[in-house]
């Protein structure tokens, strides 16, 4: 179902604004592509893409077009790992996020954070 323009908007807004939201759409996006949701994933970096930089910009620092990129990040795209990561690196070094992972497993009734 295509979204409506406000709702773009509105998100656009957010971002633009709001540091923090910013902050929390890119971790949102790196855990669900970690917890296997890559539609959530991809759908979230689009609506960053859209919101910051823009595909025109995001294809000039990856040299790659912005046809591409949308495909890539399309509710069907299919992006390689190399692309994927080398989007997530734009963002992250475009927008000023840092993140960290925190790994942990459930053992024999034990919870280990490393």
């Amino acid at each position: 179902m295509p979204l409506s323009r406000s709702y773009k908007e509105t998100i656009k807004a957010r971002v633009e604004r709001d540091p923090a939201f910013r902050a929390a759409l890119f971790d949102e996006a790196i855990k669900s592509f970690l917890e296997g949701e890559t539609a959530v994933g991809k759908a979230l970096l689009r609506d960053l893409v859209h919101s910051t930089m823009g595909f025109e910009g995001l294809a000039d620092k990856l040299d790659k077009s912005s046809k591409s990129l949308h495909r890539m990040l399309a509710p069907s795209g299919n992006p390689r790992m190399e692309n994927l990561f080398q989007i997530i690196h734009a963002i992250k070094k475009s927008e000023g996020i840092s993140f960290h992972l925190t790994s942990s497993y459930q053992h024999d009734k034990q919870h280990v954070t490393v």
